[in-house]
């Protein structure tokens, strides 16, 4: 039987296919505590299998779509769980003996309010990007989140921008900890990159396809690009409500030929494309309802294979790239920007390769798993050692 202290923590969705960041979180406790799950829906196990007895997925109460109309479209406040709701999870959290609770992401932190005045351990919240930042304009949103923050044991945010917003809300600074993406080397291994001889070029960006990860100016400082290396391709790797329209810019501006678009892959066949690549793009920008990045996982892979990065200054990018030492920095919204940016790598070798090897060497030694792992694991413990005291 495990001596391991038992750590429970709720992810609504287990796992959405762009939240690998959490799986890798998990999974690198497996030797350190045991990490119960608990989710109202689990999918795509096929990507993320997870040990059956450590795996508690929760019925849907019948009345969900009800609530959630009530408190979101007439109340103008997150909801909160039921009372029986809260018996349950009481019984659930003592029957398996956690001694410390953890809720992905900022935003649900409201639903679970009741639990955090109830149950007497700790309870951790983290903050991963648009989770501190969309509807905090609504006053009931708001207030809700100011209590969140009120009575969460411990703040985790992915980079130090996340954590500056969340301070801005009103948290406690003592409370808040940087628990950085883990991100495993020896599955992204480094690759020593030289320019193409013959011009060309392979950019590539792989995301979810959103409003802030720039895909439209992506593809707008391509063709620029391709003015002077007509022979380049661009690959965009990924899916979302953005697809349809970045497809149709890509038509408007005649280059369907030099773009390929590939649907969501498996973490292997995203390496073997990232393989072949030269250049790695990211030129993230804060949404119109606030949504910003922390530290985006594609990219830090991306370096992690020696891809040299061209990406934004935004969120907490900056905290993974160093302006002409780890990667390329321009502004958010300027196209133009990143297209001499584009042209400025591919026009000197010495900074292509500086390029490379120090994206590398700052995910080696401020994102890897193996670190980031011992770091939430030592967290953990602390919380559970002083609440004991």
């Amino acid at each position: 039987m495990s001596k391991n202290p038992v750590v429970a923590s709720y992810v609504a969705d287990f796992l959405k296919v762009d939240m690998m960041h959490v799986y890798r979180q998990l999974t690198g406790l497996r030797d350190k505590v045991d990490a119960h799950v608990f989710t109202h829906n689990r999918e795509n196990a096929q990507y993320y299998p997870y040990h059956d007895k450590w795996m508690h997925v929760l019925p849907k109460p019948r009345l969900r779509w009800w609530r959630r109309f009530v408190n979101m479209q007439l109340k103008k406040q997150p909801w909160q769980m039921f009372q029986w709701e809260l018996r349950q999870w009481i019984l659930d959290l003592t029957r398996i003996d956690a001694q410390l609770l953890h809720i992905y992401f900022g935003h649900i932190g409201p639903q679970f309010i009741p639990l955090m005045k109830a149950w007497p351990h700790p309870v951790v919240v983290s903050f991963h990007g648009a989770d501190a930042a969309v509807d905090m304009d609504k006053p009931g949103y708001r207030r809700a989140m100011q209590e969140v923050l009120r009575l969460a044991t411990q703040i985790q945010c992915r980079s130090e921008a996340l954590a500056q917003d969340v301070i801005a809300l009103g948290c406690d600074p003592a409370k808040v900890i940087i628990q950085r993406t883990g991100i495993p080397m020896d599955f992204w291994h480094f690759k020593e990159r030289t320019p193409p001889a013959d011009g060309r070029w392979v950019f590539c960006q792989s995301c979810r396809f959103i409003h802030k990860k720039g895909l439209d100016l992506t593809v707008r400082a391509f063709a620029e690009v391709l003015k002077t290396y007509p022979l380049a391709e661009l690959h965009l790797i990924g899916g979302g409500p953005e697809g349809r329209p970045t497809r149709e810019l890509v038509e408007a501006l005649g280059i369907t030929s030099q773009v390929k678009f590939r649907s969501l892959l498996s973490q292997g066949q995203i390496r073997d494309i990232y393989d072949a690549a030269h250049v790695f793009l990211h030129p993230s920008r804060t949404g119109p309802d606030g949504n910003r990045e922390g530290v985006p996982n594609a990219m830090l892979e991306a370096m992690a294979t020696g891809i040299p990065v061209l990406a934004t200054h935004h969120g907490g990018i900056p905290e993974a790239v160093t302006d002409g030492e780890s990667g390329l920095l321009v502004p958010e919204n300027d196209h133009r920007a990143l297209a001499s940016a584009m042209l400025q790598l591919m026009d000197d070798p010495a900074l292509y390769a500086r390029l490379g090897r120090g994206g590398y060497h700052a995910v080696e030694s401020g994102f890897s798993q193996a670190s980031q792992s011992l770091h939430l694991a030592d967290a953990y413990k602390s919380l559970m050692l002083n609440a004991l005291r």
